[in-house]
C-alpha cells in the first residue's frame, strides 16, 4: 500500500519541503530508505520500527520502501522521523491518506515515541508557509520557535500517539501565534559608563559603529582593548524586524538558538579564540553549516590576538569584508551563508606587546617586531577603516569621579546618524555609509577644494591606496552625520585620515 505524507529538511539557512512516499510490497521483510538520506536519516529505521511499537501500533512484516523526494536533493537530521512513522501508518491503515494532506510533520522519535526537537525549524516552518501548507506539527521544545510564523497553525504533540489521536479526533489546538515583537535589549553588565579616559577610542568606537566601519585596537596589555570591544555591540542600533528574523534563522539551523520564545532581539557579539579553524570561521563541513562570520551577521565579529590567528584563517575574510556573504561550494551544490558584521580587531604592538609604551620597554628584537607585524597582510589590513591607538590608561583616569558617558547615550547619536544615512541610501539598497560601493562614494562622499586638496596630499604622503580613499572618503561621511553636517568638511576628512592611520605614527 501506498502512502504519502509532507516533511521538511534544512538546506542552508532555509527549510525545503520534502515528499515522504513509504510502499509496502509483499516480500522478505525489510526496510530501505532512498533518495539521498544522511546517516541520522539511515538510523532513523531503528528509531521509527522501535517507537512504532512503544507506542501500541504494529510494525509491518513487509518490504518497506521511503523515496525522500526530489531525489537530487540530500537531506539532512533527524525531523524526517516522524513523517517516516505517520507513512508507515497510513500504509497499514491505520491512518486514512486525507487526515495528513496538507500537513508537515518535523521531528525526531524517541525509542518509546517521544517526539524531540530538532534544529532548523523556523526557517522550516517559514518555507511550509511559502508552500502554502496550513498546518505544521512539530515538537514540543520548537514550538515557541514555529509560532513566530503567522498565517500557519502550529501543532506540538509530546508523543507519536498523542499525534495519532488528534489526528483522528482534532483533540489539540494549536498554538497561539506570537507577535514579531523586539524587546529592547539590555545593556547588562557591559557600558561605556565603566570606561574612564580613552576618548579617541571612544570616539573611534562611536564612529565604527554608527557607520558600520571595521575597526582595529593596537596598545599594549591592558590598555583596556578587549574591555572597549566587547562594549560595542552595546552602541549599535537596535536590530530591524526583518535583522532579527534573518538572525534567529541562522542561529536556529545552527542550534544555537536558547530562548526558542522569541526573536534574537541583540545584535550578535562573536569572539572566536585564535585557534579556531578555517572551517569554523568561515563555516563548511560535509554539509556545510555557518561559520563564526555567520553567526555575527548583523553583529559584531571580534578577534583579539589578532596577529595570533593562522595566516590561512585571515585571507578568507577578504572576501566576507567586501560581498558581506560567503560562498561554499560542494559537490551536491553551492551555500550562499549572509556575512554582513562589523569586523572589530584587537593586537598588540609587538610580540611582548610594549613596543611604543610610555613607562614599559620594549624587549622584542626588529627582525622579530617586523615578523609579527607582516602576520597581518596588506589587502586585509586595508580593509579596516579605522586602525586606532590605544594608549595606556593614566591613574588619574582610574580614580576620576567624573561620570562618563553611558552607552545609551552614545547609542543616540549612533541611531540618528544611521536614520540620516537610511534616508540617504535605502532607495539603493545599502543602509549605512560602509556598504556604499565607489559609485555610491563618488556620488554621496564629495569633499569641497579644500577637503580634496588634504586628500591629495595624504594620499601621496602616506602611500594609500584607490581603497584607503574610498574608506576614508566613507569614514568622513559618517564623521559629517554625526555631526548634523550635508557637507563634509576638511575637519571631517582630517579626522577620518587621523584615526586610520593613527596607529603607524
Amino acid at each position: 500500500m501506498y502512502a504519502k505524507v509532507l516533511g521538511e529538511t534544512p538546506v542552508g539557512l532555509n527549510g525545503a519541503g520534502v515528499i515522504v512516499e513509504v510502499d509496502l510490497e509483499r516480500g522478505l521483510p525489510g526496510f530501505e530508505i532512498v533518495g539521498l538520506p544522511d546517516m541520522a536519516i539511515r538510523e532513523s529505521r531503528e528509531r521509527v520500527r522501535t517507537a512504532l511499537k512503544n507506542s501500541g501500533f504494529p510494525f509491518p512484516q513487509n518490504r518497506i520502501t521511503v523515496n525522500l523526494a526530489p531525489a537530487n536533493l540530500r537531506k539532512d537530521g533527524s525531523g524526517l522521523d516522524l513523517p517516516i512513522a505517520i507513512g508507515i501508518l497510513v500504509s497499514l491503515g491505520v491512518l486514512p491518506q486525507a487526515k495528513v494532506q496538507n500537513k508537515v510533520f518535523i521531528g525526531e522519535l524517541s525509542l518509546e515515541g517521544v517526539i524531540r526537537e530538532v534544529s532548523g525549524v523556523l526557517p522550516m516552518v517559514l518555507e511550509a508557509r511559502r508552500q502554502g501548507i496550513p498546518e505544521v506539527y512539530v515538537p514540543v521544545g520548537n514550538g515557541e520557535e514555529g509560532s513566530l510564523v503567522d498565517s500557519v497553525s502550529v501543532f506540538t504533540p509530546r508523543s507519536l500517539k498523542e499525534l495519532v489521536a488528534h489526528l483522528l479526533r482534532a483533540c489539540l489546538e494549536p498554538l497561539p501565534h506570537k507577535e514579531l515583537e523586539l524587546l529592547e535589549a539590555e545593556q547588562g553588565e557591559t557600558d561605556f559608563a565603566d570606561v574612564h579616559g580613552q576618548k579617541v577610542v571612544k570616539r573611534a568606537l562611536e564612529i565604527a559603529a554608527a557607520g558600520g566601519h571595521n575597526i582595529l585596537l593596537v596598545g599594549s596589555p591592558g590598555s583596556g582593548k578587549t574591555m572597549l570591544a566587547r562594549r560595542l555591540p552595546t552602541i549599535l542600533p537596535p536590530m530591524t524586524e526583518e535583522e532579527a528574523l534573518e538572525v534567529t534563522k541562522i542561529y536556529s539551523i545552527a542550534g544555537l538558538l536558547n530562548n526558542k520564545a522569541q526573536l534574537i532581539n541583540q545584535r550578535p557579539f562573536r569572539s572566536p579564540h585564535h585557534t579556531v579553524t578555517l572551517s569554523a570561521l568561515i563555516g563548511g563541513g560535509l554539509v556545510p553549516v555557518p561559520g563564526e562570520v555567520t553567526l555575527s551577521h548583523n553583529g559584531v565579529l571580534f578577534l583579539d590576538e589578532f596577529p595570533e590567528f593562522s595566516r590561512a584563517v585571515l585571507e578568507v575574510l577578504r572576501q566576507p569584508l567586501e560581498d558581506h556573504f560567503v560562498t561554499i561550494n560542494r559537490i551536491q551544490g553551492s551555500y550562499v551563508f549572509p556575512a554582513s558584521f562589523l569586523l572589530c580587531c584587537a593586537e598588540n604592538p609587538c610580540p611582548c606587546g610594549y613596543l611604543g609604551d610610555e613607562v614599559k620597554q620594549c624587549t622584542c628584537r626588529p627582525a622579530d617586531i617586523e615578523r609579527y607585524q607582516r602576520k597581518i597582510s596588506g589587502p586585509l589590513s586595508d580593509r579596516i577603516d579605522l586602525q586606532v591607538h590605544v594608549p595606556r590608561v593614566e591613574y588619574k583616569d582610574l580614580q576620576a569621579r567624573k561620570a562618563e558617558e553611558t552607552s545609551a547615550q552614545i547609542r543616540t547619536r549612533v541611531c540618528a546618524a544611521r536614520n540620516i544615512q537610511l534616508k540617504r541610501l535605502r532607495s539603493l539598497g545599502v543602509y549605512c555609509n560602509a556598504a556604499m560601493n565607489h559609485r555610491q562614494v563618488e556620488r554621496f562622499c564629495k569633499p569641497d577644494a579644500a577637503g580634496n586638496a588634504l586628500m591629495e596630499n595624504a594620499f601621496c604622503r602616506l602611500g594609500l591606496s584607490a581603497r584607503s580613499y574610498d574608506r576614508i572618503l566613507k569614514v568622513a561621511r559618517t564623521i559629517a552625520d554625526l555631526a548634523g553636517s550635508d557637507i563634509i568638511l576638511p575637519s571631517h576628512i582630517a579626522e577620518a585620515i587621523q584615526l586610520r592611520t593613527q596607529q603607524n605614527q
